[in-house]
């Protein structure tokens, strides 16, 4: 009999309760891994100074190939350059269909501050450093390397995990910025030179609507999401198992888990930030 299964209980209310409590003991498991792994911050920057400087390094420029198109900065940019372009093309077509498309520029300093930008970063964070940080942990544990720094006395959640959330949270600051900037100029570009419309009409919306308050509230944005985000890849890299598959089958895991978890993030903290009105304001 299973532990914590009443005895006497059908197959199928057995299986069904078994499912449940192992459910409850892999959020137990997690969240207490992730306690660690944030408790452990002060170890890695009083202790391992050197992995935190070389891990800043790998996930902001690359390593290897990924250095010759200048790693996770390039992709972001790309990504949010895509994404600024959309606001243009849709932006004007519709606000044109009312007569109004001198808003467009209200359009890129609205919603690439407060959802594109912030999006687009944490599926990039996700899909580059993210997983790319599962499958080393990963390889770690298949390889048994984990195992052995613990032997030597090295404290592996701290050197390995909080090393990793740190590296994610200094790169995701550079690196939004370069998402916001993309954004920007990818959408006056569309605006003023593809559809024609006078820089000085879409620089002034764009400026009468830009919040700096928004800019602030956008990069906190950004920090919770490499921090969630970080600490999920982490975690399924350094529980990985299974061979080379299951390090694959974490990176997959950890991946839905993230995206999921980085969109929950914008969402609760938009509610939390703005709240019911967005505080928003349109009149003229």
């Amino acid at each position: 009999m299973s532990a914590g299964i009443p005895a006497g209980l059908h197959p199928r209310w057995r299986r069904a309760y078994g499912k449940r409590i192992e459910g409850l003991n892999r959020i137990g498991t997690q969240s207490q891994f992730y306690f660690t792994t944030i408790t452990g911050i002060r170890d890695a920057l009083v202790h391992y100074k050197g992995e935190t400087v070389r891990l800043i390094a790998q996930m902001s420029l690359g390593t290897g190939a990924l250095a010759i198109v200048g790693g996770t900065v390039v992709i972001v940019g790309f990504l949010t350059l895509s994404t600024g372009a959309l606001v243009a093309v849709q932006g004007y077509n519709q606000f044109a269909n009312v007569g109004v498309e001198a808003l467009t520029g209200f359009a890129s300093a609205f919603f690439n501050v407060r959802l594109i930008a912030p999006v687009i970063a944490g599926i990039a964070l996700a899909a580059t450093i993210g997983a790319g940080a599962t499958a080393q942990l990963g390889a770690m544990r298949i390889n048994e390397e984990i195992d052995a720094l613990e032997v030597m006395g090295v404290r592996s959640v701290a050197y390995l995990a909080s090393n990793r959330v740190i590296a994610g949270v200094v790169v995701v600051m550079p690196l939004y910025c370069v998402a916001m900037i993309t954004a920007f100029l990818a959408a006056r570009f569309g605006t003023t030179v593809i559809y024609g419309q006078s820089s000085g009409v879409y620089d002034h919306y764009f400026h009468t609507f830009l919040n700096p308050a928004d800019i602030i509230w956008s990069f906190f944005q950004a920090v919770l999401m490499a921090v969630v985000i970080m600490l999920v890849h982490t975690y399924y890299g350094f529980n990985a198992s299974g061979g080379p598959a299951g390090v694959g089958e974490a990176v997959g895991r950890a991946v839905r888990t993230s995206m999921i978890s980085a969109v929950f993030v914008v969402l609760f903290v938009s509610l939390a930030i703005y709240g019911q009105s967005g505080n928003f304001n349109l009149s003229g």
